[in-house]
């Protein structure tokens, strides 16, 4: 079945298909939808058509009506290390790097990192997990990107994936066309990108003496700060969508 133009999408919360009081509450007084009206529910990667049958002032009832077979996830799943910029332009980020298709997020604490975060973790990142649901679920995505934590820089040496790309400024670093050309069997990638500014020397010195892996840890010339890391997003999936 083809996917209906511009329907809601809600990710459930457990495998009955029921959804947040927060979604409940979008459905009935931001989009006051009536009874008869479709929705679709996501869980575990598969989507649901579902249709209204009752609504009230706080709660939403509805069945399912079809499984809709669409899956707008690519196989290559990319995760973003990107360091605590602004609030604002980090929220930003997720926003948009949820809609591109990214897979999940991990926060870096760099020597140029703008937010502090004073032992208000969690509920930052669940602030942040929350923009990443509602990005996904616009731009229809399959799963919602989680934020998987912050770490500081040295720690996310220590993670396994096949290919390492750390965005940099430096001189006379590969290209990451080039990069993915030549690379095989990629199927977990992770992008590391600096501050505004990029990361410090001491930063990449650390990434390139720890991050050496069967496969190595590569830098890629870019410019620094948010545009740079668009337009490596945008290559990434560019060029991956070319070699599947």
């Amino acid at each position: 079945m083809k996917m209906v133009i511009n329907m809601q999408r809600y990710f459930a919360v457990d495998k009955d298909l029921n959804i947040s009081d927060k979604d409940k509450h979008h459905i009935i007084n931001v989009m006051r939808m009536k009874i008869n009206d479709k929705i679709e529910i996501v869980y575990d990667e598969k989507v649901y058509l579902c249709e209204i049958n009752d609504i009230s002032k706080k709660d939403v009832s509805y069945s399912v009506k079809d499984i809709i077979d669409v899956n707008n996830e690519l196989p290559v799943k990319v995760t973003i290390a990107v360091s605590l910029v602004n609030e604002k332009k980090l929220d930003f980020i997720l926003q948009k790097c949820t809609e591109l298709g990214i897979y999940d997020f991990i926060l870096v604490s760099s020597d140029r990192s703008k937010i502090k975060i004073d032992g208000k973790e969690n509920k930052k990142i669940d602030r942040w997990n929350t923009i990443t649901k509602e990005a996904a679920e616009q731009s229809h995505r399959n799963i919602k990107p989680i934020i998987k934590g912050i770490m500081p820089i040295d720690e996310v040496s220590k993670l396994d994936y096949d290919l390492k790309l750390t965005c940099s400024t430096k001189e006379n670093e590969k290209t990451i066309k080039n990069v993915l050309q030549n690379s095989t069997n990629c199927d977990r990638i992770i992008i590391v990108v600096g501050p505004e500014g990029g990361l410090t020397i001491s930063e990449e010195e650390k990434l390139e003496k720890k991050h050496r892996y069967d496969k190595g840890q590569i830098f890629v010339k870019v410019m620094a700060g948010f545009l740079a890391l668009l337009m490596v997003i945008g290559t990434v999936f560019t060029i991956v969508a070319a070699l599947i």
